[in-house]
């Protein structure tokens, strides 16, 4: 593709764009050592699975933008639906009234998620769907007159957003960190990733020792202080962990037993990438009285999540002899546009059978995924569906640490994107791939490794 600054010449060249955002815009997760000295790629336009950048050059999307892009980059039917309802209704105040893409949305979502999940709270993303969350665990045991069941158990590695409350229950590492969290409000159980077991322990066993991790938590906290357990169904940013089979189903049970509401936050798993519009119930089994969504949602083309809620959970918070307000929103709550775009997203999966595809496609990714582990340099690798990570050979963070930054530059280079996490690169492509550029993704990835152990035999 040509660049649009190419074909005028009264436009901003790709140089002075890359100083004015280096200049003047602070980037998630900059680094502060330098934070005017770093050089994204400067994306031009994107059509399918493919961004090509100012310079032309075009790169497979492996991380979906940000696990997100399930229908492709380009969608003409996106767009008409979009620029329908700005010329229709761009926005309304989800205060005092009620649009027909916000209603027809609320109910397609409650459809879709598994047992009395039927009341959908509209947020502007996936940090806001978990502070709605929390928020609502809060209001409930309040309203029940439990003021001290407010602890949260969530897990290391999770990752569940960057607003106060959601950046609290994260349990992603982190080197640094000058931000303040909740202390006060969490509890984190160790790492659940079965490649961490120790060397002679069946995955079994390590399926017993963390759900024994949770309910040793409970007992230490007490039940009568922990409100909820926050959990998504594969850990996504912290590297593509899958739980061993049947933890979810045995923790669920745990905080049924306990009164202790069970958060999935689906806010990655959700709308397609294991092949279902939810994986809590086809996937895992289980069906939590909270989950969260977001990114899939409207496959990244507009920002909007949701907070789906129990009728059992609404229930109880609610009192005919008390008024009180839940006193939780947003002034894009349930945007009209946002829901728009969310509902024709939805209709292109469905039309398409994009979840079908995904449930073929998956075991020739994994297939092809699990090959990777012949390299020296690789320690393990793992995914479902339409996920998958490489984690560098040490089981320690202090391993191999460049391993994810060296795969993303060697990839880059062979028009191929990765997300690097420390010792680790993680993918998840748009669901719309084909076997034939999922072999294109994984032949980049061999041949990018066969350099990254050259390189490190040469160092």
């Amino acid at each position: 593709m040509t660049s649009v600054a190419s074909l005028d010449s009264n436009l901003p060249a790709a140089e002075d764009l890359h100083d004015w955002d280096r200049t003047h815009q602070l980037h998630p997760w900059a680094a502060m050592d330098d934070w005017r000295g770093y050089d994204h790629m400067m994306v031009d336009s994107a059509k399918g699975i493919y961004l090509w950048d100012s310079a032309g050059k075009r790169f497979i999307d492996g991380p979906g933008g940000m696990w997100c892009v399930q229908i492709g980059y380009g969608r003409r039917e996106m767009a008409d639906a979009i620029a329908s309802q700005v010329m229709t209704l761009p926005y309304t105040s989800p205060w005092t009234t009620v649009t027909e893409p916000s209603a027809v949305l609320a109910k397609k979502l409650a459809d879709m998620a598994p047992g009395d999940l039927n009341n959908v709270f509209f947020t502007t993303g996936g940090s806001t769907a978990v502070d709605t969350a929390i928020r609502t665990v809060h209001f409930m045991n309040n309203r029940l007159g439990r003021p001290d069941k407010k602890i949260v158990i969530a897990r290391e590695k999770g990752y569940h957003g960057s607003t106060y409350l959601a950046s609290s229950v994260t349990g992603k590492e982190r080197d640094k960190s000058r931000f303040d969290v909740e202390k006060r409000l969490v509890r984190f159980l160790p790492d659940v990733n079965p490649y961490r077991r120790p060397e002679g322990m069946s995955v079994e066993d390590w399926c017993d020792e963390k759900v024994a991790d949770l309910e040793n938590m409970i007992a230490e906290v007490g039940a009568e202080n922990v409100g909820a357990f926050i959990a998504e169904p594969i850990l996504c940013s912290g590297g593509v962990i899958v739980p061993p089979e049947g933890y979810h189903k045995r923790t669920r049970e745990i905080c049924r037993k306990h009164d202790i509401l069970y958060i999935s936050d689906e806010v990655v798993t959700g709308f397609g990438r294991l092949g279902h519009w939810f994986a809590s119930q086809e996937v895992f089994g289980i069906t939590p009285d909270i989950i969260t969504c977001a990114k899939g949602l409207t496959s990244g083309y507009l920002p909007l999540g949701a907070c789906i809620i129990s009728d059992s959970v609404m229930e109880r918070m609610t009192d005919p002899d008390d008024s009180v307000l839940f006193a939780n929103g947003y002034t894009y709550s349930a945007h009209p546009v946002c829901c728009a775009a969310a509902l024709k997203n939805i209709e292109i999966l469905e039309d398409e059978k994009i979840l079908e595809h995904v449930r073929e496609l998956a075991p020739h990714f994994q297939e092809r995924l699990r090959a990777l582990r012949r390299f020296d340099v690789v320690g393990d690798v793992r995914g479902m569906g339409l996920l998958g990570c490489i984690e560098g050979g040490a089981k320690t963070l202090a391993g191999e640490r460049r391993l994810g930054a060296m795969l993303d530059e060697v990839c880059e280079e062979m028009g191929l994107l990765v997300r690097p996490l420390i010792n680790m690169a993680v993918f998840s492509p748009p669901l719309v791939i084909t076997r034939a550029e999922v072999d294109e993704m994984f032949d980049i990835l061999e041949r990018a490794l066969e350099e990254v152990t050259r390189r490190l035999s040469d160092a």
